[in-house]
Order: C-alpha cells, then structure tokens, then sequence
C-alpha cells in the first residue's frame, strides 16, 4: 500500500491564528463540500493573547489539578500519543479506568460540542468536566483554588491576564481553553491540495478522494472542512474483545449509567455503552456517537468510541463490510451499507484519510512552577 509519508516536527503555537476573530464553531451542514481548513473560532468572551496561552499550557500538563494530583490533562491527551490515548480505552483516576478512549485534542477548537456524546458546549465547559469528572481528574475545586494559590508563579500570572487576586478555576478552565485552540493543523496534503498545489496528494490519495465523496459516500457524515457533520450515528460498532472482562471499565461503566439516570433495568442489563442516549433518553438515540473528524487520524489510534480498531485500514474494512452489530443495532443508521470496495480501493481511500494529516503535533512538557508559603499579610 502506498502511504503519505509525514515527519516529526516542533510545534510552535499558532498564535497569529488563533486570534483570528471569528465567532462560533464551524457550522455543521450534511451538505457541505470537502474544504480546506480555517483559522479556528475563538469566542468572544476569551479573547487569545500569548500571556493567557502560556498559562493554559502550564497548566493542561499540571497535574494538581486532580485530586490526588497525578492527573493532569495530557496524562489522557498525550503529545506523542497524537493528543489522546494509546489504549483502547483511556485510563483513568487512580483505582478506576475509563469506559471511552479519549479524542485527540488537536482541532477541537471547530466542534460545536465536545465528548463522544456532545455533552460540552464549549472547551471553557469541557475542561472542568474532565478535571472534576470521578473517574477522570476527580478535583474538588476549592483544592484546586487552594493549590494555585501556593504556586507564587501562578499568582503572578492569573493576576496579569485576569486579574486576579488570587486564581480562580473559573479562569485556570478559560486559559486552558485557549491553549487548546492553538493546537490546530491546516497544512496537511489535503489543505494544500484544496488551496491550489495539486501535486500534494498522490495519485491514490487522489482516487481515495474521488471515493470518498463517490463510492465510498464518506462525504454523507464526514463532511465540510471539519470531516465531520457533527451529527449523531448509531454505526453498529461492535465491543471491544476484553470489554466485559475488564473489571474496572465495567464499575466505571455502570457508574456512569447510574450517574445519567438510566432506568434500574439498563443499569443491571445493558452491556454496551448508550453514547447519545444518556443526554436524550430517548430509545431512537441508543448506540448513537458523534461523527469525529477525519482531520489528524494517522496519529490517534485507536479508532472509535471503545477503540475498537487499531489502523485506518480496519476501519475502512468495517465500513465496506457495512458495519457491524452492537446491542442498539436496531438503530443502526440505513446510510451504513456494503460498499463493495476492491482492496486496491480500500488502499486508495486510506492513503486519502492519511492525507488529512500534517507533520505531528509535537510539544514538549514544560517545567511546572512549584509550590511556596503564601506570602505574609502586610501589617
């Protein structure tokens, strides 16, 4: 099979980009063509700025910002690790492990909701979620308030870009918002195929393309310049091999449905995750996930909502096959169907999905303010 190649690179922050002013995500449409990307939306209540940024980056790889402080946002979005998980699925805090693998956080900036189900509304909401969430980063927010006000460097920053007395969370959760939306990629192949240079994409990739928004009819969910129509899919993935034999991911997962108020009956029966279900209650939306983007995907496996699939071709195979089975498969969407792709096809749409993919994301953790009394009250 021929394949893009991609080298490693040191990511510099985008921040000519990332104060572009735009003013909301970009907008999900069933029938928006293939695009080259655009500079990400940034709200209008959280201005960028380099100061803010840096503080944001510090502190997505603090770690005591979790309860027992050994959990810091990159522990489950690793650089090297295309901004997610390596496992299948994520781990989680100490003495649990999650029931999801984890999405990379590279391009986040463009979903109108985050998580699998869409249970965020924004980076500013999905960034306590995590950190506050029992199984994940499981902090209280008065220590969290508490820990930032022994760091003196912390001090100082939040004074100088809020303007803070002392830290609020309020804040540590906006300046991480704004980390994240430099961690963005628009010169990929394809990008650069988009915006004139037609010798990026190879002639596979170029066939790939041709199947995706023909045969293949990827384009229908996978759309816009996101790859992604925001939407909600049951697509009859099935469980992982070692899912019901993982002790701790089943108490994470009856946890989480008792958590979302499932009936007493789905709570003691069910055995594959509800996704959509749990924000709506509604039977229709069992089984049903958020289409991901297709943008960064050569760096972020596994795939799927329970990483179920370890390579781009696997998933392509999963879907020329038409899917599979889960236990919502009665909602299972009627866009998935058989393909019929020849294995010269299948080589050909993937070298496509590799050319979303840029030079890797690569940021190195930086070296944490420590701890200090705070300082004596003036008398």
């Amino acid at each position: 099979m021929t394949t893009f190649m991609t080298k490693t690179t040191t990511f510099g922050l985008a921040i000519g980009v990332a104060v572009a002013a735009l003013v909301g995500p970009v907008q999900a449409d069933v029938n928006a063509p293939l695009a080259a990307l655009g500079p990400p939306p940034i709200p209008s209540d959280n201005k960028q700025t380099p100061e803010k940024i840096e503080l944001g980056k510090l502190l997505f790889f603090d770690t005591r910002l979790s309860g027992d402080a050994s959990v810091a946002c990159s522990t489950c979005h690793e650089p090297k690790q295309g901004w997610g998980f390596s496992g299948d699925i994520s781990r989680g805090y100490p003495g649990t492990i999650h029931w999801r693998n984890s999405q990379t956080v590279v391009n986040s900036a463009y979903y109108g909701k985050l998580f699998w189900a869409g249970s965020a509304k924004s980076l500013e909401a999905q960034a306590p979620s995590a950190a506050k969430g029992g199984v994940a980063g499981n902090l209280e927010t008065d220590i969290g308030t508490a820990r930032l006000a022994f760091i003196p460097e912390y001090r100082k920053r939040f004074k100088d870009v809020f303007g803070d007395e002392y830290p609020k969370m309020k804040n540590a959760w906006r300046a991480m918002a704004s980390f994240e939306r430099t961690l963005v990629q628009r010169d990929t192949p394809f990008d650069k195929y988009m915006n004139g240079d037609k010798s990026a994409l190879s002639e596979e990739a170029v066939r790939g393309k041709g199947l995706f928004e023909g045969k293949a009819n990827c384009i229908e969910c996978h759309n816009g310049a996101l790859f992604s129509d925001q939407k909600y899919y049951n697509l009859g993935v099935p469980r992982a091999e070692t899912w019901l034999d993982n002790g701790l991911a089943q108490i994470t997962f009856r946890f989480e449905n008792y958590a979302k108020g499932v009936t007493q009956k789905m709570y003691r029966e069910v055995k594959d995750d509800a996704g959509f279900y749990f924000r709506t209650k509604l039977e229709q939306d069992k089984g049903k996930f958020r289409t991901p983007s297709l943008r960064y995907t050569l760096y972020t496996a596994p795939y799927m909502h329970n990483g179920t699939f370890f390579d781009l071709q696997e998933v392509v195979e999963f879907y020329n096959e038409g899917g599979g089975k889960n236990e919502f498969s009665a909602n299972k969407t009627d866009l998935i169907k058989p393909l019929n792709l020849s294995e010269d096809e299948i080589t050909d749409l993937v070298a496509f999905l590799e050319s979303l993919s840029g030079d890797e994301i690569k940021i190195a953790s930086p070296k944490l303010p420590p701890y200090a009394p705070l300082p004596a009250p003036v008398r």
